[in-house]
């Protein structure tokens, strides 16, 4: 562990949190937390909290920066990413290392997560010169109508422990070439792999003598998080979290007329149809619904299985869960699901299970908290009857309800019965299943795949959900979109001024 540090710098913690380019903020009278190993509750290192006096002087830092920032050539900003994508490269085990130490993730997710990091900023390279808006056509004689975009100024990214630094990333990269500077509230349960992840990217924004154009808080949600939704400094504010506190935020942040990117809970669900590659299906639905333990916002937690193949398919998904599924330790490559976060967790997995029993649910495989000094349990598969209030929640963890459908309208029906609408999946052969799925009378997710697992979007894409999983879009397509303010301008080249919808103002 404390070689992992200090290949990345960290390795006195207990000096503080970093609000500034290379700067640490004394830790003298200050709160800490302590950053727990899920795997064996050990503490990795203290961290002290920001107050108010660090945000303010970050904050400030921020403004500063984008009145110099926003004016580097979109390009210019791309190069810096580039650069920013290399230094990750470089780092890219030893960060993988430090995301599965202090968050619970197989070494393979790990260095995935950093994968991701590295991903989003060459997608962002690109951006960086295809930024555009469209030439409209005028009704006026010797005039032109564009759209541009514009940098909006500081925002503020809020990110959760399953995801501590690829969702960071996301917006982060996007943010810069789109010409913002950007504040990063970590979750508390992983402030150091923010830390390390700060000091990387810190450390190339500084070789190539720009300003400050990110800062880290790291603090508790009632002073960072309510301070930023509250601040009309910070135009937009970015949360992946709990739906819950993506509701308080987003009512924070309105009542200032401000922008939110809400990125909270899924309920994801797979369909299963009778004509479906039943191997596509079994490992499509292993990996979403045990891959993070159960911890990702698009991790499979209900399944409709046709009846026809219904006794079918669960034999095979039972012996996959029996082979495949091996609980332990994250650093190890042969484990497949790691620990949950903390204590809490394995609270509301058993609160689950009491739960599932008074709702007529059967547990047929798994369903135990496991004896390590981790927070370790069973990937469990439940059966249950269709629309049982349990499957209407997101619980975040490894539990999968597994209900019988026969035909795909009921099970559209009740894939949609539920508050979220993050990812979906449908396994069939069959072109009318497909795109009856796909059409307006299918899937109402802000993600639905054809023959593939809920879990695991690339960049490419925008990413995000509908209802209560917010409606915001991070990452690919037009996302950019979001870290920007749209003006629409009108071009008089002419030696008169005519008037839109032909009037005349002033007659001669």
């Amino acid at each position: 562990m404390n070689d992992v540090l200090k290949k990345i710098g960290i390795s006195e913690l207990n000096s503080g949190v970093s609000y500034k380019l290379g700067e640490w903020v004394s830790a003298q009278g200050k709160q800490t937390i302590k950053s727990l190993n899920p795997a064996n509750q050990q503490v990795l290192a203290s961290v002290s909290l920001a107050t108010e006096q660090d945000y303010e002087q970050a904050v400030q830092s921020l403004q500063q920066s984008f009145q110099v920032w926003r004016m580097v050539p979109a390009p210019e900003r791309g190069e810096l990413v580039r650069k920013i994508g290399l230094k990750l490269r470089e780092n890219k085990e030893v960060l993988g290392k430090l995301v599965t130490l202090e968050c619970g993730k197989i070494i393979q997710e790990g260095l995935g997560e950093v994968q991701e990091m590295i991903d989003i900023a060459d997608y962002a390279v690109g951006l960086s010169r295809s930024l555009s808006g469209p030439t409209l056509q005028s009704e006026r004689r010797q005039h032109r109508i564009l759209e541009q975009w514009l940098p909006i100024g500081p925002v503020g990214v809020v990110t959760a422990f399953n995801f501590p630094v690829a969702v960071w990333a996301w917006n982060a990269m996007i943010a810069l070439v789109c010409g913002d500077t950007v504040l990063w509230k970590p979750s508390s349960q992983t402030p150091l792999t923010a830390i390390a992840t700060h000091r990387i990217v810190s450390e190339v924004i500084t070789e190539q003598g720009y300003p400050d154009i990110i800062a880290l808080m790291v603090g508790a949600g009632s002073l960072v998080g309510n301070k930023m939704s509250d601040d009309i400094r910070i135009p937009m504010v970015s949360v992946t979290g709990s739906i819950p506190t993506g509701k308080k935020v987003a009512q924070r942040v309105a009542a200032r007329l401000g922008r939110t990117i809400l990125e909270l809970g899924g309920n994801n669900a797979a369909i299963v149809m009778e004509d479906a590659d039943l191997e596509i299906a079994r490992r499509a639905i292993f990996f979403g619904a045990v891959g993070t333990a159960g911890q990702r916002c698009t991790t499979t937690r209900r399944i409709f299985l046709h009846e026809k193949i219904y006794d079918q398919f669960m034999d095979k998904l039972i012996r996959a869960y029996q082979q495949w599924t091996v609980i332990g330790d994250p650093l190890d490559e042969k484990t497949t699901c790691g620990p949950l976060i903390n204590q809490g967790a394995v609270d509301q997995y058993l609160h689950a299970l009491d739960k599932i029993k008074t709702q007529n649910g059967k547990i047929i495989q798994g369903g135990k908290v496991v004896d390590n000094p981790g927070f370790y349990v069973e990937p469990t598969i439940v059966e249950i009857e269709k629309g049982a209030p349990i499957t209407k929640e997101e619980t975040f963890v490894p539990i999968l309800y597994v209900m019988k459908v026969s035909s795909v309208e009921e099970a559209l029906q009740y894939h949609n019965d539920v508050p979220q609408g993050l990812s979906s999946a449908i396994i069939t052969n069959n072109l009318r299943y497909s795109e009856k799925f796909l059409s307006a009378q299918g899937s109402d997710c802000g993600i639905a795949n054809v023959n593939t697992s809920t879990s695991g979007a690339e960049i490419g894409g925008a990413f995000g959900g509908e209802k209560e999983t917010g409606g915001g879009r991070e990452s690919g397509s037009d996302a950019w979109k979001g870290y920007m303010r749209r003006q629409t301008v009108s071009i008089n080249y002419g030696e008169e001024l005519p008037l839109a919808q032909g009037i005349e103002f002033i007659k001669d």
